[in-house]
């Protein structure tokens, strides 16, 4: 079978619901093969697989080398792109297509790294879990509200160890933010708002047409790059980096920056113990059917959770900002400039940067005289997502951003891509999984795989 199928080998063990490819279509049997993770011994090397290597993926591969693990196999479907991790890394038995390369070297691949456009996210980590591998996936977890759902129940399932790659979450400093919110510093907090200043000067948005046709680099294989989404020509517009705005590809600036600078208001107030949120864009610019919007203001609104008062969430990119507290100076700087959030409660105001660094009371001044809270949070050794994973993986403490964390926060972040597509304001029930105001809009939800790249969403 070519590396555009699945083996039969890998497909077995990657069916939960269907164990069988039948021209195109599947049969409904229950999988009953065995999973069983990778080793978990403190004392033993993990050895590891990048699937994506190149960007992102060559710090994040090279990080679990850093960190004891030994680097077995490598795959990516751009070979420049490439280039530096199989340098670094000789040794690692290099591949395009991570599932020759799952299906091959499953038996000495312990765990992943899946480092590659969104939309290739859920398919690989999905293959992975099911052959027993634990799972470093990227931020946002997954291209579609569904595919989060769905990883979740796999990794239950499988019971191997995960970590989604916002790596702010293991830093101290959002955890003394959440200590400070906790403990009262702000009263009640009634309105939180974050920002980015993507896409603005790191890829283009509002691009309303398919770009044309231009050479594929030799190097690349642009079949396997496509994976699940429709095939299109390839231009270097797409790939290698420029594919966070596209919709078939990526998720846009929500989806690149939501997952770090949105995750101090997620923990901080509670928001995945909301039982359904509202979502509604308050402005957007150049928002189309191929690409997201230059900029675009959304609005969440979550009633009460775990005690505390429903609140207001806005999310500003592409240069938009929010406007500054009362009573805060215009010399202070609110996050860290480009991106940051801050708080307003009944007590006053308080701001972070992108990962919930230097969190800081407004205006600054009150910091002065401002006691920290004693420590109730567990701090992250080495505050790396790295570490974490990997002692997780050798039998340690769950990872902190694991799945069960991570889904729920990937979800708040998307479905601002959700109420963008459908255009009006969208309300989503949490325990139902869906849009209850608007059927149409649940289709947002999932999405068509290509012939051949099918999920079992």
């Amino acid at each position: 079978m070519s590396e555009q199928k699945w083996t039969r080998r890998a497909f077995l063990a990657a069916a939960t619901t269907t164990a069988v490819a039948i021209a195109g279509g599947c049969s409904s049997r229950p999988n009953t093969a065995k999973v069983v993770p990778g080793k978990e011994s403190p004392n033993e090397k993990l050895n590891v697989a990048g699937v994506g290597v190149g960007g992102k993926g060559t710090t994040d591969i090279m990080s679990c080398r850093r960190e004891g693990a030994n680097i077995v196999a490598l795959c990516d479907p751009d070979w420049d792109q490439a280039g530096e991790a199989f340098y670094r890394l000789k040794n690692a038995k290099q591949y395009k297509d991570y599932r020759k390369m799952l299906d091959e070297m499953g038996k000495e691949i312990d765990a992943c790294t899946i480092s590659t456009p969104d939309h290739t996210h859920a398919p690989a980590a999905y293959m992975a879990m099911k052959l027993g591998k634990h799972v470093y996936v990227q931020k946002p977890l997954t291209h579609t509200i569904a595919e989060a759902y769905f990883l979740r129940k796999v990794a239950a399932e499988t019971k191997v160890k995960t970590q989604m790659g916002n790596q702010g979450h293991c830093g101290d400093g959002v955890r003394e933010l959440c200590e400070m919110v906790w403990a009262g510093a702000l009263g009640d907090v009634k309105e939180a708002h974050v920002w980015t200043d993507r896409p603005l000067n790191w890829w283009p948005q509002g691009i309303p047409d398919p770009l044309p046709e231009e050479p594929i680099p030799p190097n690349m294989d642009w079949d396997l790059w496509i994976g699940t989404a429709p095939m299109r020509p390839y231009n270097k517009g797409y790939a290698p980096f420029k594919w966070r705005g596209w919709w078939d590809f990526g998720c846009g600036a929500i989806g690149d920056m939501a997952c770090h600078i949105m995750d101090p208001t997620f923990w901080a107030l509670k928001l995945g113990e909301a039982k359904s949120f509202k979502v509604e864009v308050v402005t957007q610019e150049g928002l189309n059917t191929q690409t997201g919007p230059t900029k675009s203001i959304i609005k969440y609104t979550f009633p009460q959770r775990a005690g505390l008062c429903p609140v207001e969430v806005y999310w500003y990119d592409g240069g938009l900002l929010p406007k500054r507290p009362d009573g805060v100076p215009e010399k202070e700087k609110l996050g860290d400039g480009e991106n940051g959030s801050f708080f307003i409660g009944t007590k006053g105001a308080m701001t972070s940067g992108c990962y919930g660094d230097e969190s800081r009371l407004l205006p600054e001044s009150r910091m002065k005289d401002y006691k920290r809270p004693i420590q109730t949070l567990k701090r992250i050794k080495k505050e790396s997502p790295y570490v974490n994973w990997l002692d997780a993986c050798k039998g340690g403490e769950e990872a902190c951003s694991n799945f069960e964390y991570a889904v729920p926060l990937t979800v708040v972040a998307n479905m601002g891509n959700v109420a963008l597509r459908a255009g009006k304001a969208i309300e989503f029930n949490v325990k139902e999984m869906r849009v209850t105001n608007d059927k149409d809009a649940n289709m947002l939800l999932t999405k068509t795989y290509r012939k051949g790249w099918e999920l079992p969403v």
